[in-house]
């Protein structure tokens, strides 16, 4: 155990109790999910934000590998009212700060009524609230992350599957159960780096354009824009979270940052044409503003009226503002993969006899 300390944008500094090590900063957001900390944890998305979660005990069934979404762990620090062991053997092996003994009720409380906002941390033995501080002014706003799509996207092309659709998904920083959920449709997913171009698309020749989910500011993605600004119409497009995002503004629609987000696994869509509601998956600080002159929002989050779901149907274009494939949450919209497959499989490339 050691002293802890985390300095918020509102001048709070809240003691805490230490628990791996490390002096750090980013934007604090929450999760209201009560399981799933390992798929929480390791999801890109996550990038550059300190996690705070909201349910009081924190690694109540220990850590599974298989249940990660990446390879490493991407918030910067995490937070709970209290960690087991095991995460906390986990976050130390990673190198990732955490502190608990707070009381996490009344810090999303705040985050709720003051929105997401920047903070720095310290722990160790003898770190002091200057401290924290120090990193509290050292913190940049997400919007300011530019490269933050090199920092969780693929390297190079890794391809999943070997399906009777090939699909090319542009990896923004995109959760592995995106892949799988992908693959049990009988897919060939091919993975891309966040950067991919047409011409690199073009060797591929895939069935559907899939842009991942991922972390920050949808502006700071032009590649991805780009790319879907030069396929659409051209092949059937389909975007999750980030990736809905992307798209929207690819054609001609805009997108602005929301006070806090929407994060959990219990935000109730509607669907606008059968008035079916359902409980999703998400974990986004940005949004859909306007949808622009070529894109009919299909689907709204009730709480606020959020753009949800997006359409094209001339254009075969369909994104989701959640995340379908849940992990952690309700699987309430795994229906979606579906829809994007029998799109594809409708608009799969004939090849002309020689």
């Amino acid at each position: 155990m050691s002293d802890a300390y985390l300095a918020l944008e509102d001048g709070r500094v809240i003691e805490a109790r230490g628990r791996v090590p490390g002096r750090t900063r980013g934007e604090l957001v929450f999760t209201t999910a009560y399981t799933g900390y390992e798929e929480s944890l390791t999801d890109p998305s996550y990038e550059e934000q300190v996690l705070t979660f909201s349910y009081p005990l924190i690694g109540n069934y220990g850590v599974r590998e298989e249940r990660f979404e990446s390879d490493r762990v991407h918030p910067r620090a995490a937070i709970s009212h209290e960690f087991t062991e095991d995460v906390v053997e986990w976050l130390e092996d990673e190198n990732v700060p955490a502190l608990d003994h707070i009381d996490t009720r009344d810090l999303v409380t705040s985050i709720r009524e003051e929105g997401a906002m920047k903070c720095g941390i310290a722990v160790g033995e003898d770190v002091t609230p200057a401290d924290a501080e120090a990193e509290l002014e050292q913190c940049k706003g997400m919007s300011e992350h530019v490269d933050i799509g090199k920092r969780v996207s693929t390297a190079e092309q890794t391809t999943y599957g070997d399906g009777n659709v090939d699909v090319a998904l542009v990896d923004c920083g995109a959760k592995m159960s995106i892949v799988d959920s992908l693959v049990e449709r009988n897919a060939s997913v091919h993975v891309l780096p966040y950067d991919t171009t047409s011409e690199d698309l073009a060797e591929i020749d895939p069935d559907l354009l899939f842009i991942s989910n991922g972390p920050g500011d949808p502006a700071n993605f032009g590649a991805a824009q780009e790319l879907v600004e030069e396929n659409v119409g051209e092949v059937p497009i389909a975007g999750i979270c980030l990736g809905q995002q992307v798209v929207a503004r690819a054609l001609g629609g805009t997108t602005e940052k929301m006070d806090f987000g929407h994060r959990g696994v219990n935000q109730p869509v509607r669907d606008l044409d059968s008035g079916q509601v359902v409980m999703t998956t998400q974990n986004h600080g940005y949004t859909v503003g306007e949808p622009g002159d070529q894109l009919d929002v299909r689907q709204v989050n009730v709480n606020d009226g959020t753009a949800e779901g997006l359409a094209n149907d001339e254009l075969d274009v369909i994104t989701r503002q959640y995340h379908p494939e849940a992990h952690p949450g309700p699987h309430d919209s795994l229906g979606f993969f579906d829809d994007v497959l029998a799109m594809a499989g409708e608009s799969q490339h004939v090849v002309a006899d020689d």
